[in-house]
């Protein structure tokens, strides 16, 4: 095994030396990692398959409409409108809690999510 190393290091410095890694698509480019260890290990490959296909885990898109959701609410000026779309928010942030059978992980947005709540009023008739 110790040899196979060898022989890969020099072969690798060789082409480093003849410039064949210069022009590699990506260079300079920070690499993405696919962290799918939340997923169990017998769904990784069809939620794989899914996600080149171009669809996504329902937690994701749940998580993706929670996101518009916000963005949507802080450009409301109306009260009424800003009221429904809280209202939705937390829906869908009840949705998300109940099929990942655990609290989503809102500890970033949780600032921005308590002003968003403190600034709408319901107007008493």
């Amino acid at each position: 095994m110790y040899a196979f190393h060898l022989i890969a290091e020099k072969r690798i410095k060789k082409a480093m030396q003849e410039g064949q890694f210069e022009n590699l698509p990506g260079k300079g480019k920070p690499l993405v990692f696919e962290d799918d260890s939340m997923i169990p290990e017998d769904l990784r490959m069809a939620y794989k398959i899914l996600k080149n296909a171009g669809f996504i885990p329902p937690e994701l898109q749940t998580e993706k409409e929670i996101k518009q959701a916000i963005d949507l609410l802080e450009n409301l000026d109306d009260e009424k409108k800003r009221y429904r779309q809280v209202t939705k928010l937390n829906v869908l942030i009840t949705k998300m809690n109940m099929m990942r059978k655990r609290p989503i992980n809102l500890e970033v947005n949780q600032v921005y999510y308590r002003k968003i709540v403190e600034r709408v009023r319901v107007r008493k008739k």
